[in-house]
């Protein structure tokens, strides 16, 4: 090889990776990643039923928003809000959901929060359904994250988290809660 030529493969060498270590430094000191931090499901009172998944992402230097969480061991995912409307909570598919920079996008009972459909024997046996978090940043980042699974709130087996619906009045007739406050 000529020198002339060596010199040029040289240089053009040393110019790609100088290239590629300014990209590896892209984000010093930008602050912290997007990132899922906490989470978990809780399965559905029957087997036929969907579970319901919480989880707390925090943000990273810019905006973004969740566009998708999918589950390979889960028949289906879709992301929901629970809102007020005249006096009555109804539960709201969403199309996405943003993350605040720097800030916090919380999944939790009550608000915005996971309905997954059909969850695998072996991901429930395991205790844990990897998932995959899809944002709207540059890359269309991917967080792979494991959420624990938790027993059916119905069934009892969290410490007291089932709800007692014997206390409600669901529009009994007379006679109804004549026959409850018997009971009791």
């Amino acid at each position: 090889m000529k020198p002339f030529a060596r010199r040029t493969l040289i240089g053009t060498a040393l110019a790609a990776t100088a290239l590629t270590l300014t990209g590896c430094g892209e984000n010093l000191g930008a602050g912290p990643q997007l990132n899922v931090v906490s989470g978990y499901i809780q399965m559905g009172a029957t087997p036929d039923a969907p579970a319901a998944g919480y989880f707390t992402v925090t943000g990273g230097p810019k905006d973004v928003q969740l566009m998708a969480v999918t589950a390979d061991l889960a028949q289906r995912v879709e992301m929901h809000e629970s809102v007020r409307e005249n006096g009555v909570v109804t539960m709201k598919p969403l199309a996405s959901a943003a993350v605040p920079a720097k800030g916090k996008l919380e999944f939790k009972p009550g608000g915005k929060h996971l309905m997954i459909w059909g969850i695998n024997g072996a991901a429930v046996r395991a205790g844990k359904l990897p998932m995959a978090f899809v944002f709207t940043n540059n890359n269309n980042e991917r967080i792979l994250f494991d959420l624990p699974i938790k027993p059916s709130a119905a069934a009892g087996a969290d410490g007291g988290m089932a709800m007692d619906h014997g206390s409600m009045d669901h529009g009994a007739t007379g006679t109804d809660k004549a026959a409850d406050a018997a009971k009791k």
